[in-house]
């Protein structure tokens, strides 16, 4: 692996998508008994975040609540008091807060947050994060599809790796460098199967950079993975 000096940790593990996950344990995605299997496994964390409607950062992957909860509406409209008791899949497991994620970690293994952005409802959103992650004491870096969001926590945060997460064809990819180039961004993490078009682009103008990728499922994938990036994000087999 690359030494990419104080942004090393980002590539150290490889990162267990939404925890380690496995319903049929319970441990569904995004749950404190999915990210502490992880740990357990010695796997870094990847996880994703939403505001509750009263300003608590909370770990969530959907814009819904009906996949995995089975209560109706969008996420964003409840308060914390509201999304904290739901159910994830079933199990016993419920929605955590940030702050619980960061109370079990407690900086034993990396963490990577992507953050999911909304059009039109993302005002205070980077606020609430900048103030979540401000006292955390351990390996975290950030990232997001959405750059007007990473811009956003550009203001709010110089002290955290900040990341674009991205997919699509040549074109978009020429797209993404030129907002990685132009936000001066910290890594990348790129859908496996768009590695072979986006990573020599990434090297060429980042070449101390992490590259990540994600979402790493068979045994191909990871072939794809270990030849074109610096660490995977798995989900479905211990890496």
């Amino acid at each position: 692996m690359s030494d990419f000096g104080s942004l090393s940790f980002i590539a150290s593990h490889p990162l267990a998508h939404r925890g380690l996950h496995d319903v049929s344990k319970g441990r569904p995605e995004n749950s404190l008994a999915a990210f502490e299997a992880a740990i357990e496994h010695g796997y870094g964390i990847e996880c994703d975040a939403h505001p509750s409607a009263d300003g608590v950062a909370m770990v969530f992957h959907d814009d819904e609540l009906a996949r995995i909860t089975g209560a109706e509406g969008a996420f964003r409209d409840r308060k914390a008091e509201d999304l904290l008791p739901l159910r994830l899949s079933g199990t016993k497991e419920t929605i955590p807060r940030l702050s619980d994620l960061f109370s079990l970690v407690a900086g034993r293994v990396p963490i990577v947050l992507e953050l999911k952005s909304i059009p039109s409802r993302d005002a205070g959103f980077a606020e609430v994060i900048g103030e979540a992650v401000r006292d955390y004491d351990g390996p975290l870096a950030i990232m997001s599809f959405d750059p007007f969001l990473l811009h956003d926590m550009q203001r709010v945060t110089a002290a955290r790796p900040l990341g674009l997460t991205l997919e699509g064809n040549v074109t978009a990819c020429h797209c993404h460098i030129a907002a990685i180039q132009r936000l001066g961004l910290d890594f990348a993490s790129c859908r496996v199967a768009d590695l072979p078009h986006f990573a020599p682009l990434f090297r060429h103008i980042a070449p101390n950079k992490p590259l990540i990728c994600w979402t790493v499922r068979s045994q191909r994938q990871r072939e794809t993975a270990e030849r074109w990036s610096d660490q995977i994000t798995f989900e479905g087999f211990l890496a």
